[in-house]
């Protein structure tokens, strides 16, 4: 296997906005206490966070030709097919809006025979539907259309470096809610993803200061230099990959499947900030009505932005059922905001997706079928944190419950196709509960893996606080505590733990916290590698996902890098739920790379972890070896001859 080579097609990302708060207030599971002293209860009080934004989105259908006709259309079209009453409320205009032109104070400058009246008026059109309205620019000096005209002449000067600030308060100025930043400029300059992100992201709150207009962010750097580590609490979306499909092509399911498995980010999505995994391909040609519903499915397990990105004057009555339905769009805008997360695989392709709700034992469950023939699939109580106890299940397409029962539900699932489920009414597996008012250590973990864990605050000011979190060292991750009223309320993050009581969950600049709650989530239980020489992990770095990347070993912290799932049966190292642990290229010889890639099923991501302490690869018969004999962090794994040494023993625990 090689990496593809990286491609030169144009890249996007699409504009969205953040919704409004949910005011209303959920119960969340009663707490249950861990520890020999008594502890202190928390609020079961959850307060509901900023949902993911939905709306709809230029680029897909029209690329950079657009105009003011064009837009209005879409909005009328928009308005008439009912997708503001299901909670759409973004036209974003994307890429092409604007041809890099500045008037001599630097202020941009727009073509008024396609905008009358300036970009102001679109705005307003779109406001006097009572719709919020969304705009582009680029990272860079040059943007996306100089790069990669698509319909319009290149247009030099078309991003905003060295205005960021400037053309952040036009568009508030103008009247826009939400800004996406692309990267073609910022790609092809070599800009540092982070920095730059960040002093627009310092850019918006300026404007948002200035005018009292709030003017949301959306990042889209396409997933390079790892935006999940970075990008929570600069805006609240930021894209994991390219495009779904690129400008001249047509898209495909394969398309929805590689954006989605690309959008995992537990971690890093909560409290209103959110994994973009693109806008939607749903009712395009390329997709199937059955695939448009999987892709929805998907969609809102993941807890992803809802864009629309067809003509929407060509909506069908069949796509706009699919894109309306209420029941799933409520999966996606949970109030939790967390996001759901693979829990079982028992054979290969037939995977089972669970998201925790808000509220006591309540769950989503996608079971999505990626073989070619129809086949039964179950979900399992206990891969989803719920006990063998009562709870009703409920098909969000035949928009009816089906079930009820205490154990698991099998439903039959086609080939290429999903099923999707509420579990509610639940019993919750049990809980710990922490007091303490910023840093909690002593945390218990049954087994590695992904927690989740409510956190119960008060902030009794009118604007949400943001804080810094951080577990066991691990990268840490900005997370926003809305305001509570005067009593206490709690939010929900997912934290990845090793297994024991060494775990350590802390919050910097946070407001007043009574204690925590974790929760176990069963189905991501896994496994640290640990080395017996070293004392590190077997460890993938900066929680990359990209295939070719080393395996490494590093301080054992227990994030998602380093949580891996060995199914026995099929001899694979999974880590991230997808990726396998793999000889790069078949190699047979000593000294191949150890790599991750997507699982396959060959013999050359298939392992044997033996009772001796090595670990053996399947295809080539060589031992799992910290290169050199090598203690330090970053130390490659390869593949070497088994030698009996230190370097090539391992506890799977």
């Amino acid at each position: 296997m090689y990496p593809p080579p990286r491609t030169s097609l144009l890249r996007r990302c699409r504009s969205a906005g953040v919704r409004a708060l949910v005011l209303a207030l959920t119960a969340t599971a009663a707490l249950l206490f861990a520890g020999t002293a008594p502890a202190q209860a928390v609020t079961n009080r959850q307060i509901p966070v900023p949902a993911a934004p939905m709306g709809w989105a230029s680029w897909n259908a029209f690329a950079a030709k657009v105009d003011y006709n064009v837009i209005k259309k879409q909005v009328d079209a928009f308005v008439a097919a009912g997708l503001p009453e299901a909670g759409y409320d973004y036209i974003n205009i994307d890429e092409g809006w604007w041809q890099g032109t500045r008037d001599s104070a630097g202020n941009i400058t727009v073509d008024e025979a396609e905008w009358p009246g300036g970009m102001k008026a679109i705005a307003d059109y779109i406001h006097s539907k009572g719709l919020k309205a969304g705009i582009y620019t680029d990272a860079g000096k040059d943007g996306c259309g100089y790069y990669f005209p698509t319909g319009r002449p290149a247009a030099p000067g078309s991003g905003s470096e060295g205005h960021y600030e400037q053309d952040m308060l036009s568009f508030s100025r103008w009247g826009f809610d939400f800004v996406k930043v692309d990267w073609c400029g910022g790609d092809a300059e070599g800009l540092d993803p982070k920095t730059t992100y960040q002093a627009i992201s310092n850019a918006v709150t300026a404007a948002t200061a200035a005018t009292g207009r709030p003017l949301a962010l959306s990042l889209c750097n396409w997933g390079y230099s790892n935006p999940w580590n970075w990008a929570p609490g600069m805006g609240p979306m930021w894209r994991t990959n390219t495009d779904i499909f690129f400008h001249g092509g047509t898209p495909s399911y394969s398309n929805v499947l590689t954006a989605f498995d690309r959008n995992i980010h537990p971690t890093a999505q909560h409290t209103g900030y959110y994994n973009d995994p693109d806008m939607m391909v749903v009712g395009m040609n390329g997709l199937t009505a059955a695939q448009s519903r999987s892709h929805m499915n998907l969609w809102a397990i993941s807890g992803a932005p809802l864009l629309a990105g067809l003509d929407l004057t060509t909506l069908t009555t069949e796509s706009t059922n699919i894109l309306t339905n209420p029941e799933v769009i409520a999966v996606d805008q949970d109030p939790r905001g967390l996001q759901g997360v693979k829990v079982a695989e028992d054979s290969s392709g037939l995977q089972v997706y669970g998201k925790v709700l808000a509220g006591t034992g309540n769950r989503a469950v996608v079971l999505l079928n990626r073989t070619s023939t129809t086949q039964n699939m179950t979900v399992r109580w206990s891969d989803l944190g719920l006990t063998n106890a009562s709870a009703t299940v409920r098909d969000l397409w035949a928009r009816q419950n089906v079930a009820t029962t205490g154990t698991s539900y099998t439903a039959s699932v086609p080939a290429n196709g999903s099923v999707m489920l509420t579990v509610t009414g639940g019993t919750e597996q049990s809980a710990s509960t922490y007091n303490g008012t910023a840093s909690f250590s002593g945390v218990v973990a049954d087994s590695a893996g992904l927690k989740t864990v409510d956190v119960s605050y008060t902030n009794n000011t009118s604007t949400a606080r943001t804080a810094t979190l951080t577990v066991n060292g691990q990268t840490s991750t900005k997370v926003s505590f809305p305001p509570t009223g005067s009593s206490a309320g709690n939010i929900s993050v997912n934290v990845s733990l090793v297994k024991g009581s060494t775990n350590t969950i802390s919050f910097s600049g946070a407001p007043t916290l009574d204690g925590i709650v974790v929760r176990p989530l069963p189905g991501k239980n896994g496994s640290l590698v640990t080395g017996t020489q070293s004392g590190r992990c077997a460890d993938i770095n900066d929680n990359t996902i990209a295939n070719g990347t080393d395996a490494q070993l590093w301080d054992c912290t227990g994030g998602q890098n380093q949580v891996w799932q060995y199914n026995s049966t099929r001899k694979e190292l999974v880590v991230y739920g997808n990726k396998c642990l793999d000889a790069y290229n078949q190699g047979t010889t000593n000294g191949t790379r150890v790599v991750i890639w997507d699982c396959n099923g060959q013999n050359n991501q298939k392992w044997n972890v033996n009772s001796d302490g090595t670990i053996t690869n399947v295809n080539a018969g060589l031992c799992l070896d910290a290169y050199g004999a090598a203690t330090a962090n970053g130390t490659k794994l390869v593949l070497w001859s088994c030698n009996g040494q230190s370097n090539q023993k391992w506890t799977v625990s």
